[in-house]
């Protein structure tokens, strides 16, 4: 059976893979080379397989130009919407700073006019108490003069029915003598009632003015909550998603304030706390807003300055494509994220540090590494050019290197990691928190 089968199989070869055979000949001798049907069977095999691999590998080349191709479109697209939505976040930022900065001043000036009122308040009602006093008095003399008219008037009476209208030139006299001590004790008494009349209209006039400034005062504090509550979600608006973004940077956001307050000095002026007399008492409650806004406005200020020197920022600007993120790979883990781009394109620092590596490291090629605060460290690798030495101090955007395919590396790309207190940190988390507020 076996025999019959390659019988078949053979004459099957024979048919489209005769036996053939190549002549060598010399001057001397001729010989052949015999090729049986089966290793031309190979040879076509062989053959075969080579050219299928040709063909595809170059339409997989060719469709990875046109996806890369495709790829830079889309990148240049993104870029152009990030930066006219970075455009106009910016131009909202500087509207809502311009617009705290005015209602600042506009509350400052509200505080100097409330305290010039509270003051002439304080002052009237001094004088209302006074003029309670005064009238209080005037009463009470008032009433003692009429009590010593009305006796001199039941005096004079009995005198007279005692005399039974019988007066001598000294009674006339005593008689001339009271009436003037009485005419002159009712122009007295007309003038204690003139003053008290006064006093009262006076007074009347106080209390009249005490409550058109109470009125005023209720116009202040209405407007004062306007501008308590505009400044209150201007802050909330402002502050919250940067707090949202160092939250998902993975960072305390109490640790990081601290940090970066015990560095920084520059607190005075209109962030200073108000400090308003309250003789000895619990501070009013626009005091305790208006610290509640200032201490916002101080954690904004923290907030811009630590966005600064932590690494929210992507390191190159040009054309480029992610080709691999953060995670397992080929069995291995990758702690960084590849920006593949041409040769030569610039690589930028991240953030404010202090550069403590610049040279060869292995795997890494030609290797950048950035101390920054906070305990985050950034890394750079597979350069071709470095344009930075260790200890140097960068700013976040300077030129540190130059795209290359240095060290262990199967292509032209930029090898970027983050990492926080050593451990590895995926860093598309700071990228794309970055972009979510800024």
């Amino acid at each position: 059976m076996r025999t019959r089968l390659a019988i078949r199989l053979h004459a099957l070869l024979e048919r489209y893979f005769p036996e053939r055979r190549i002549f060598l000949r010399s001057d001397t001798d001729t010989r052949f080379i015999r090729l049986k049907p089966g290793s031309q069977l190979l040879a076509f095999t062989g053959i075969s397989l080579v050219i299928s691999w040709t063909i595809i590998a170059t339409a997989i080349l060719l469709m990875d130009s046109i996806g890369s191709g495709n790829f830079r479109e889309q990148a240049k697209r993104d870029q152009r919407i990030y930066e006219e939505r970075l455009n106009t976040l910016s131009s909202e930022r500087d509207m809502r700073a311009q617009e705290a900065r005015e209602a600042q001043e506009r509350f400052n000036a509200v505080l100097a006019q409330v305290s010039i009122m509270q003051s002439e308040l304080l002052a009237s009602e001094t004088r209302r108490r006074e003029m309670e006093k005064g009238i209080d008095v005037i009463q009470a003399t008032l009433r003692r003069t009429m009590k010593e008219r009305d006796a001199a008037r039941d005096q004079v009476t009995q005198f007279t029915e005692a005399t039974d209208g019988q007066a001598s030139p000294q009674m006339a006299a005593a008689d001339s003598g009271q009436a003037q001590t009485l005419d002159f004790v009712a122009a007295a008494l007309a003038d204690t009632a003139a003053e008290r009349d006064q006093v009262i209209a006076d007074a009347k006039d106080a209390i009249q003015l005490a409550e058109d400034m109470a009125y005023e005062m209720r116009l202040l504090q209405d407007q004062n909550e306007q501008i308590f509550s505009r400044l209150e979600d201007a802050m909330t608006i402002s502050v919250e998603p940067l707090d949202k973004m160092f939250r998902k940077a993975g960072l305390n956001t109490n640790s990081l304030l601290n940090t970066v307050r015990k560095g920084y000095s520059g607190q005075g002026g209109p962030l200073t706390p108000l400090s308003i007399s309250t003789s000895g008492g619990a501070p009013s409650a626009d005091a305790e807003r208006a610290n509640a806004i200032l201490n916002q406005l101080d954690r904004l200020n923290l907030y811009r300055l630590a966005a600064q020197r932590a690494p929210f920022d992507t390191p190159v600007k040009g054309s480029f494509r992610f080709t691999s993120g953060f995670g397992m790979r080929w069995g291995r883990m990758h702690n960084g994220t590849d920006f593949a781009g041409a040769h030569g394109m610039p690589i930028y620092s991240t953030a404010d540090g202090v550069v403590t590596h610049a040279g060869w490291s292995s795997g890494y090629g030609r290797l950048v590494k950035i101390q920054h605060d906070f305990g985050i460290e950034t890394r750079y690798a597979h350069n071709s050019k470095l344009f930075v030495k260790k200890g140097q101090r960068v700013s976040r955007g300077q030129k540190i290197a130059a795209m290359g395919n240095t060290g262990r590396s199967t292509g032209t790309h930029l090898h970027y990691e983050v990492r926080v207190g050593g451990k590895p940190i995926n860093p598309m988390i700071y990228i794309k928190a970055a972009r979510d507020v800024f």
